[in-house]
């Protein structure tokens, strides 16, 4: 949206799409809003807007800190840590940006085949060191590979997130749901919200692999025609 706004606004739209620098600047803008956005929903009402800030909450979870309209009220310094922590770094963002873009530039042309290994390395390295466990290696590398195939899918990462993080409290409200109706699942279908609910996951689960196969067809008909 930013761009187009951008390209409506400009002097000069021919340029766009040839290495214009203000249409690079103006969804950059607005992704970096959009960030700072996303934190409203998660400290007020407790939901969180994407992967990132789902990240953040389920960190908070763990530590005992649900985020919603109680926050301020039960941990007002986490949320004013927060709101301070923005401050603070943009503020470093600038003092480190401005002065050292053209070694950022020189990062940015490392080549990938170099890069991978050592950010693997470094997640081996912190993953092991926090418990000197095997097994955190074992979970790290295997939820990279659930992440791989997500990514290639077109799986969100947040609904799994969210998944763990509020699966105990759903689990919680299955058992209660099926000891008031003594064991029938029916129960889960037979009220008008919670049938348009499953109805609606059951959809968003397989419409990443229905959008899949509609591309595979239509590159395969493109190939044979």
């Amino acid at each position: 949206m930013a761009y187009v706004m951008e390209k409506r606004l400009s002097k000069h739209p021919e340029r766009f799409g040839k290495g214009e620098i203000v249409g690079v600047a103006a969804p950059e803008s607005a992704n970096n809003a959009a960030a700072a956005g996303a934190f409203i929903p998660l400290l007020s009402l407790g939901i969180p807007m994407n992967a990132t800030v789902a990240l953040l909450f389920a960190a908070l979870v763990i530590h005992g800190v649900r985020p919603g309209p109680l926050l301020i009220q039960n941990n007002a310094e986490i949320f004013w840590g927060i709101i301070a922590s923005m401050y603070i770094g943009n503020v470093l963002l600038l003092v480190l940006n401005l002065p050292l873009i053209g070694l950022w530039v020189r990062v940015l042309r490392i080549p990938y085949r170099i890069v991978f290994p050592m950010i693997l390395l470094f997640c081996l390295i912190g993953a092991y060191a926090v418990n000197l466990s095997l097994l955190d290696l074992e979970l790290m590398l295997g939820f990279g590979v659930l992440g791989y195939v997500m990514r290639k899918l077109d799986y969100p990462a947040a609904p799994l997130i969210l998944g763990v993080v509020l699966g105990g409290a759903m689990e919680r409200a299955l058992r209660q749901s099926l000891m008031m109706s003594q064991g029938d699942l029916g129960i889960l279908v037979s009220r008008p919200i919670s049938a348009t609910m499953l109805i609606l996951t059951v959809l968003l689960l397989f419409l990443p692999l229905f959008r899949k196969a509609n591309a595979w067809r239509i590159k395969a008909i493109e190939e044979n025609g």
